[in-house]
């Protein structure tokens, strides 16, 4: 929608789509998910723990993660062994 030039603000989008603005605003910043977390969500081997809600949830919750989860996508199977951290 954004990148059409259908909508250009998320406050449109709002409007639009009759929701909240903070709500899509949320949403919009899954898109910045890492791909391979795309992937093993859409294969159904998120991490346990990982919920939409937490994900909306973003800020302090998951920021931060870098090495610890990266150390669990290798333990996962996310990452090949062979691929560093």
């Amino acid at each position: 929608m954004l990148e059409t030039g259908r909508y250009g603000t998320i406050d449109e989008i709002a409007a639009a789509e009759k929701i909240n603005d903070s709500y899509v605003s949320r949403v919009l910043r899954l898109t910045l998910l890492a791909p391979d977390i795309v992937e093993a969500i859409l294969d159904g081997r998120q991490p346990e723990g990982m919920t939409l809600p937490g994900l909306l949830k973003g800020g302090e919750r998951w920021s931060g993660r870098g090495s610890a989860c990266a150390s669990s996508r290798h333990r996962r199977g996310f990452l090949p062994a062979s691929q560093p951290l």
